[in-house]
């Protein structure tokens, strides 16, 4: 099948894609070694490794103008709005330069120069926070997007209903983007929600646009990404994107956990199969057949990146004492 993407968004987007999706995952892998190894990092990380295209594919479609909230996945989202990877993984080390100060962890990042709002681990938190974003916008008249990136669990929260129905009230430009990995926890979606039904479905049911999407092909992201993201910039009211995707990993942590959450190795390896990257790699290495070769290259300088941000975390000072309570409200 070829994308209208394909079409319209040329060349250098489809290697700009794939360039950030092979990034993240190189950034992740190596994080998740060291993680395992070291034991240096102390913070909960949640990898995005085998569902980068959902990222990827929506930030790519937005301007830096516009704003990105994710929940504790957030890894993936901060890098492809442009987050500062130095900064990030300071912010994992626990030290002063992260981009929360040290404070925050892997669930709480933010770079607001490059549109990343902020991210929390409290389940369905940002859907909200976006959503109250996206009214600022509207109502300074400014031409701007929120976005907010969820889990298929979040749905489940009564936080996600009204802040569709606030959205869809008051015709408010955020795109709401669940990525739909299967799993919450390690409880599967078809325990927990009626057969018959759809996350998707819930949400046209507010009487707003909505869309599922293969999740792991990251050029029908882009497209699905750009129309919702267009159509809330015109002031015709939020969009709902259904990303059908899968982690790789356990839902916290760096290992495999086959067997051990209700997830098969069969399972596991069925959607590994299906990696956003080789997909994507495949589809344009018919028009350009040096991409795989190139792909190494990438792999080797992103990998080298992340190293060169391990140092300088790990030669940064941790938060003064003094300084504890900095940023916190006080009575």
């Amino acid at each position: 099948m070829l994308h209208l993407f394909s079409l319209l968004g040329g060349k250098m987007t489809q290697r700009r894609l794939l360039r950030d999706m092979v990034r993240i995952r190189c950034v992740e892998e190596e994080l998740g070694d060291l993680y395992r190894d070291e034991q240096e990092m102390r913070t909960p990380v949640h990898f995005s490794i085998g569902q980068e295209a959902t990222a990827v594919g929506v930030c790519a479609a937005m301007l830096r103008k516009d704003v990105v909230y994710g929940g504790h996945r957030c890894h993936a989202q901060y890098l492809a709005k442009g987050g500062d990877l130095t900064a990030m993984v300071a912010e994992l080390y626990g030290k002063q330069s992260g981009c929360a100060a040290g404070r925050g962890g892997s669930v709480h990042l933010t770079d607001k120069a490059a549109g990343f709002g902020a991210s929390s681990a409290i389940l369905g938190e940002m859907i909200s926070v976006a959503v109250g974003a996206a009214w600022s916008f509207a109502l300074r008249g400014e031409p701007r997007v929120a976005a907010t990136f969820f889990g298929d669990g979040a749905s489940e929260e009564g936080v996600f209903h009204e802040s569709l129905n606030f959205a869809a009230l008051h015709r408010l430009p955020v795109v709401f983007v669940c990525e739909n990995n299967q799993y919450s926890l390690s409880s599967p979606i078809d325990a927990r929600q009626p057969v018959g039904t759809s996350i998707s479905g819930r949400a046209q049911g507010y009487g707003m646009s909505t869309q599922r999407v293969d999740g792991n092909d990251v050029f029908a992201v882009f497209e699905a990404a750009r129309k919702a993201v267009r159509q809330c910039r015109q002031g015709k009211g939020p969009y709902f994107l259904e990303l059908d995707t899968y982690r790789w990993r356990e839902h916290v942590g760096p290992h495999w956990d086959y067997d051990i959450s209700g997830r098969s190795k069969a399972e596991v390896e069925s959607w590994v199969a299906r990696c956003p990257i080789r997909r994507a790699t495949e589809t344009l290495s018919v028009a350009d057949p040096d991409i795989t070769a190139e792909l190494a290259g990438w792999e080797t300088e992103f990998r080298a990146e992340l190293h060169e941000a391990v140092a300088a975390a790990r030669s940064s000072p941790f938060p003064a004492v003094a300084d504890l309570l900095t940023g916190t409200y006080e009575s």
